[in-house]
């Protein structure tokens, strides 16, 4: 009686098991998501003005469906669309990026690179991302190049340690952004400095939210910082939320809307859109874009 209640106890244990994967990376992977936040950083008498935030494509030549789903979102009409990186996960994905981009292309855009844009994914022990000081794995190198000259050619601005100023809907605003800091190629002193008296609006952008990097684009008076890299956690744990961020962000604060401690400044966090190929699932965390509808404060 004993054995038969241990087996069908293991048994059971191995149909939710079972289950709980199959949804994880047959449903829930391809479960596209808009996220909305209104976000009160402009002045009391301004209109409101829309940014669409993509991140984390990690796209592979073949997924039709997500190339579709992003593509669909220039029907929101954004005033700005902005990209923090890791856009590729296979060195033929710039045809797959450029057929989801191609409609939000027309928009003023700005972007940021991110490690899997420059090289591409390798098996990695999932546990190890529990380990702060992991060693970095570089993989194939991607044609991130190519997609440079895709978004800049488009008019999109390239921000990777760098600083402009950009019109969208209507208003002038202050544009910087870092290299990925997550492989150490962020040089924000490179472009640090305080917001242009001409600028409407300022916005900073990195594609891993490093704190030693968002404290000093908060300092300079950035008002709303972007970044993604942490895919929410990817697997989540529902009333406990993500277990890991993937770089120095607290677990709490692994995707969505929040203010930047000790300043005036607003962070962004997507989720993302897309998985590490070698681990395809999601959990309690499903792909996602963002529209950040700014308004008075």
């Amino acid at each position: 009686m004993r054995k038969r209640t241990l087996f069908r106890l293991a048994a059971g244990t191995a149909a939710v098991g079972a289950a709980t994967l199959a949804y994880a990376s047959l449903v829930e992977r391809n479960r596209f998501t808009l996220r909305r936040y209104d976000v009160p950083m402009l002045p009391a008498d301004a209109e409101p003005l829309r940014v669409l935030h993509l991140s984390d494509l990690h796209m592979m030549p073949d997924q039709a469906r997500k190339q579709h789903w992003v593509a669909s979102l220039a029907a929101l009409d954004p005033d700005l669309v902005v990209v923090t990186g890791d856009n590729m996960a296979h060195p033929g994905a710039v045809p797959g990026v450029l057929r989801a981009l191609q409609p939000l292309l027309d928009y003023p855009g700005a972007f940021v690179f991110g490690s899997n844009d420059y090289t591409g994914p390798v098996w990695k022990n999932p546990f190890t991302y529990f380990l702060p000081d992991r060693e970095y794995t570089e993989g194939v190198d991607l044609p991130y190049k190519e997609l440079r000259q895709v978004f800049t050619g488009a008019g999109w601005l390239d921000l990777n340690n760098a600083r402009s100023m950009l019109k969208a809907g209507g208003r002038q605003i202050d544009l910087v952004g870092v290299d990925d800091p997550h492989i150490e190629r962020d040089d924000y002193g490179a472009v640090d400095g305080a917001i242009s008296s001409s600028a409407d609006l300022s916005i900073a952008m990195a594609h891993s939210p490093e704190p030693r990097v968002l404290d000093q684009m908060a300092a300079d008076g950035f008002g709303l910082l972007l970044a993604g890299h942490t895919h929410g956690g990817q697997v989540c744990v529902p009333g406990v939320g993500a277990l890991v961020t993937n770089c120095g962000l607290p677990r709490s604060m692994a995707s969505g809307l929040h203010r930047w401690p000790g300043s005036d400044s607003w962070l962004h966090v997507s989720a993302g859109l897309g998985t590490h190929p070698t681990a395809p699932v999601r959990f309690a965390c499903p792909p996602e874009a963002t529209i950040l509808t700014l308004i008075p404060r």
